[in-house]
């Protein structure tokens, strides 16, 4: 009679979601920028550097969970996690530098983002993927009681709604030429990611 494999451990679970989210923001972020790139999109861009931003933090948090014990009590804070929690923090205050720096360039120089069938694509595959990892991660944090983790959620969450503001933006300038709806879209997030990368900051300095 066959012996049945062990069920993972929560924390095996978290590293889990943390690995499958790196390989999908290296994918995500390089497409994402080239293409934004090319087309000269700003909410597209920053949908491809908030990506370079959540495989940074997710990084960072996987490293925390691989350093993790399965002993450690839940909800302990650790010198670790203060400073995994403290970099996502600081990792989402320079996404919003850059949604605003590049917004405004674009608004005063007038650039026309031009149509991108790959965007599109990219960011229609991305509200399914990210949303699934973000509600994961986050069950998978509230178990373990892992700021850090659910900073990194967080990340995840700012990205699905950047991929939906990109896409949204880049649909409205495919069909109505609507260019200027793209930087502003993307600056209309800006209030939301500050208050989660306040939140995940003074989740590290507790």
């Amino acid at each position: 009679m066959a012996i049945a494999a062990p069920r993972p451990t929560i924390l095996q679970q978290a590293r889990l979601a943390q690995v499958l989210t790196v390989g999908w923001m290296v994918i995500e972020a390089t497409i994402a920028v080239g293409a934004g790139l090319i087309a000269h999109s700003v909410a597209l861009t920053a949908f491809g550097v908030d990506s370079g931003v959540e495989l940074f933090s997710s990084i960072v948090v996987l490293n925390r969970l691989m350093q993790r014990s399965e002993s450690e009590e839940r909800g302990s804070l650790s010198g670790g996690e203060r400073r995994a929690s403290r970099l996502v923090g600081y990792a989402l205050y320079g996404l919003i530098a850059y949604i605003v720096l590049s917004a405004v360039v674009s608004l005063v120089l007038r650039i026309e983002p031009q149509r991108s069938l790959v965007g599109i694509l990219l960011t229609l595959a991305s509200l399914g993927i990210m949303a699934g990892l973000w509600r994961w991660r986050l069950a998978l944090a509230d178990r373990l009681g892992s700021p850090a983790l659910r900073g990194d959620a967080a990340c995840s969450l700012v990205c699905l709604y950047l991929a939906a503001v990109a896409f949204a933006g880049l649909v409205l300038n495919q069909l109505f030429g609507l260019w200027w709806a793209d930087p502003l879209a993307a600056v209309a997030l800006v209030w939301w990611i500050r208050g989660e990368a306040r939140e995940a900051v003074e989740a590290g300095r507790t």
